[in-house]
């Protein structure tokens, strides 16, 4: 860890987490992250269990969609991608004070919108933007003070 960091920066553990502090919609998500270790070690942890996940896929499977509708695992990556950077945006507006209520978004909106492009991408392209995406909100994280991290606000009609 680069040694400003210590001055800025103090882990936080899930277990630090009360309901309040979240939208009971992301419940069972928080409810996955272990206690072990602090949210940006879980980041870490969690980036490279993702990319051993995925290399693990044989590659036929990656454009497989098993049913009409259903979103293949390419496409299910790029909303992963998405969905990150939202939620580490929406992190920084909460981080900074800022009090404007955020908007929702449409996750099958942008889904419709990445058909069929992310099942043109190569694996190893997407994989190397999400490290990227992931790498970009840990640096993130590691800026906030433990009072930052604790900040709360309005994101789709949810405190």
């Amino acid at each position: 860890m680069h040694p400003i960091f210590f001055t800025l920066w103090s882990p936080m553990h899930v277990n630090e987490l009360t309901t309040a502090e979240y939208s009971s919609h992301y419940t069972t998500y928080i409810q996955l992250v272990s206690s072990e270790y602090n949210l940006v070690e879980e980041l870490e942890i969690s980036l490279h269990r993702f990319i051993k996940f995925v290399q693990n896929i044989p590659l036929d499977k990656f454009d497989y969609r098993y049913a009409d509708g259903k979103w293949t695992i390419k496409e299910i990556i790029q909303h992963l991608m998405d969905a990150e950077r939202i939620f580490a945006y929406r992190a920084l507006r909460f981080a900074r004070n800022d009090k404007t209520e955020l908007p929702g978004y449409d996750e099958n909106a942008f889904a419709f919108h990445i058909n069929p492009r992310a099942n043109t991408r190569k694996l190893p392209e997407m994989l190397s933007e999400f490290t990227l995406i992931r790498q970009s909100s840990i640096a993130l994280f590691q800026t906030f003070t433990a009072d930052e991290l604790k900040r709360g606000g309005i994101a789709s009609q949810a405190t």
